[in-house]
């Protein structure tokens, strides 16, 4: 476990997104939009840090889509104003720099809880959303947790609360197919954070966006 600095915090939430991208505020949006309650920070890469059987790095894994580029910069502004206007909480300068399982995954009776360590604190939640990933690392990473993967790597991580946005096994998913993606992982993580509440349809400006 890294080591943190004495002012550190250790904080609790129901989600947090490592990603401020397009997908980490595009997953962002639909829950707040759902009520769930989430927190935005950046991704690092990590050299030479210690793991467990309980911990791995977060690694930083950008794919440049030159001919997608206006769109994304004209969905990235709305998301902003959406974020701004709504008090979603996205922290840009606060880079997640390694992911801890709490609870062991042999525990059936609740999700494991995870810690995402960033530079200043700690933040707990039970589901984490992973926009920055290699498929390779990612492998990796489910592996150092000590569980097996079988062909359906997303259907193994969202089986422990760990949801995927904007990861293409081969290509960069486009603006659309990323936003599709975000309204899947926000309805998978509010039922489950809201068995009992019924699904209602996007309404406002962020409707177009996902439609």
């Amino acid at each position: 476990m890294s080591s943190m600095p004495g002012n550190a915090r250790t904080e609790q939430t129901t989600a947090v997104i490592i990603g401020a991208g397009l997908s980490g505020l595009a997953v962002a949006a639909e829950l707040c939009r759902r009520g769930v309650d989430a927190i935005v920070v950046d991704g690092l890469d990590i050299l030479g840090a210690a793991q467990t059987a309980n911990t791995a790095p977060l690694q930083r894994c950008d794919a440049a889509d030159s001919a997608t580029l206006r769109e994304r910069n004209e969905i990235m502004r709305h998301l902003r104003n959406y974020a701004a206007s709504h008090d979603v909480d996205v922290r840009t300068t606060t880079r997640a720099v390694q992911l801890s399982m709490v609870d062991g995954v042999e525990e059936r009776t609740a999700a494991p809880q995870w810690e995402v360590h960033t530079p200043t604190g700690i933040l707990v939640a039970n589901h984490i959303v992973l926009t920055r990933c290699a498929q390779s690392q990612l492998r990796r990473m489910i592996n150092n947790f000590g569980i097996s993967v079988g062909r359906n790597l997303a259907a193994a991580m969202r089986a422990i609360g760990i949801y995927l946005v904007g990861v293409g096994e081969l290509i960069t998913p486009s603006p659309k197919e990323v936003l599709r993606q975000a309204k899947t992982v926000g309805h998978a993580i509010s039922a489950k954070v809201h068995p009992d509440t019924v699904t209602y349809p996007a309404t406002g400006s962020f409707a177009g966006l996902t439609c």
